[in-house]
């Protein structure tokens, strides 16, 4: 069945007051934050991309990127660097970000380019389903405070922790994703079957909130190939029921994805269980793993 939207490269200037608008939807509370139409139009004369989701002429998400560089023993490399991606809160949940991300992916190809790079909060879910199962995307870079304090609703009151992701495009991993028979998502079952152990367990507490729980002690030889690492199922919900708990699992994550990424480590899949208790996590595998 054809999607009721369009995918378009976003190049009239009259329509980057549309992408102001919906950032202000997505990321309420802040127009101080919002970027300005005038510097994404610089940046995509430069070479970046701005490419949106259309209903009509309804503007319902859009992804932003430009050219960047990484270093690499031979010196600096071209990427691109992956800034925004927004979709209108009404037409969420229903594959609008993988489209447009999936037209990213076609045209930094196109450039020559075969990585893209880009941030997210390692906290939320859903971006996480995302960027790690359904894109292919990897990480093993923790960047902490990373934007400073902002004060948008999405982020105000917690440090901007992020996870920096690497999506190869052009490795067997993220074509075989994005493939239209793509791979089949591996549940909890499949993980802890191989003998994967969850690491982190978190515990209910009075408040019927989940709590970060103890790390479990664990000899982190080659045999421990795959970590599973929990986080809530629902940041945003716990962080409204209580900024106190949010923080704690800030600090309590952000201290084991360092240490794991410091031996070795390399996030390459996300779980997410529903239920009447959802649960989410993050699968670690030890060393360059691309499966």
């Amino acid at each position: 069945m054809k999607p009721p939207w369009t995918i378009k490269i976003i190049e009239n200037p009259g329509d980057l007051p549309l992408v102001e608008q919906l950032q202000r939807l997505v990321w309420p509370g802040s127009e101080t934050d919002i970027v300005p139409g005038h510097l994404m139009r610089s940046a995509v004369h430069i070479g970046g991309l701005l490419i949106g989701a259309f209903i009509e002429q309804e503007l319902v998400g859009y992804v932003f990127g430009f050219p960047g560089f990484y270093d690499t023993p031979d010196g600096p490399r071209l990427k691109h660097y992956s800034s925004m991606l927004g979709v209108h809160p009404d037409h969420r949940n229903q594959g609008i970000g993988f489209a447009l991300k999936r037209a990213q992916w076609q045209m930094v190809r196109h450039q020559g380019i075969d990585r893209i790079t880009w941030t997210f909060d390692p906290l939320l879910s859903q971006n996480a389903w995302l960027n790690i199962t359904r894109l292919g995307a990897v990480c093993n870079t923790y960047l902490r405070d990373f934007y400073g304090k902002m004060r948008d609703g999405l982020n105000i009151g917690l440090p901007t922790d992020r996870f920096q992701v690497d999506w190869w495009v052009n490795s067997h991993r993220v074509n075989r994703r994005l493939s239209r028979r793509a791979r089949l998502a591996l549940d909890l079952a499949h993980f802890l079957a191989s003998g994967a152990p969850i690491i982190n367990p978190s515990v209910a507490g009075e408040d019927n909130l989940p709590h970060p729980g103890e790390r479990i002690d664990i000899n982190l030889e080659k045999d421990k190939t795959i970590l599973l690492l929990e986080i809530p199922a629902n940041f945003m919900a716990l962080k409204t029921a209580s900024i106190k708990l949010a923080l704690e699992w800030r600090l309590h994550t952000r201290s084991i994805f360092e240490d794991l990424f410091a031996k070795g480590y390399l996030v390459t899949d996300f779980v997410y269980l529903n239920g009447a208790q959802p649960r989410s996590y993050y699968v670690m595998c030890y060393g360059e793993s691309t499966l």
